[in-house]
């Protein structure tokens, strides 16, 4: 009975072929965890906004939610605003809070920049009472495009849209690599002592 195994040729041939298949299908991957990183990012912060205006119509309360550092790709705070200062009163009770890697860049218009103020009944509004609506963006790394919107309307509803529109705001963001693990999830503030 004669035995056949793979010459040295044969087994150096199949590596050269399996690597370049490999380093064809890498880029591919890496697009598409960028594209799920996007995605998470604008489920999580849809779902911190309706977990704030849930907060704010169960407290009959004003609730507070805000951008870690300003920057929502850094993460979001919800809080219970007592003194009516939002995030400038240390005081406030936290409900949640998320902090995230900053690997996806995540812009806010005027009027949801860094901060959404739930009121009693669940209406967005400016801290002096008037209506407030916007939308927050969650920006392509390469393009200054928009591929995610979580909508605020005046009514308080929160939706999630994603369509890809050319955004004047995401252009220039940096986006910043942090070391800890993209996407923690939310945990609420009282289990994490």
């Amino acid at each position: 009975m004669k035995q056949r195994g793979f010459t040295l040729i044969e087994l150096l041939l199949g590596l050269i072929v399996s690597g370049i298949l490999a380093s064809l299908a890498v880029p591919s991957f890496k697009g598409l965890l960028d594209s799920q990183q996007r995605q998470n990012a604008a489920h999580s912060l849809a779902q911190g906004l309706r977990f704030a205006r849930m907060e704010a119509i169960t407290r009959n309360r004003p609730v507070v939610i805000y951008a870690l550092g300003e920057d929502w790709s850094q993460g979001w705070r919800v809080i219970l605003d007592l003194g009516g200062r939002g995030d400038q009163n240390d005081d406030s009770p936290v409900l949640l809070e998320r902090q995230d890697s900053g690997r996806v860049s995540i812009v806010g218009n005027g009027p949801v920049k860094s901060q959404v103020r739930f009121s009693g009944l669940g209406e967005p509004v400016f801290s002096g009472g008037g209506f407030r609506a916007g939308t927050v963006h969650i920006c392509a790394t390469e393009h200054a495009q928009s591929l995610h919107q979580v909508v605020l309307a005046p009514s308080g509803r929160i939706s999630l849209r994603s369509e890809m529109a050319e955004q004047a705001q995401c252009r220039g963001q940096p986006v910043t690599l942090a070391l800890r693990a993209a996407n923690e999830p939310a945990v609420p503030w009282a289990s994490r002592r």
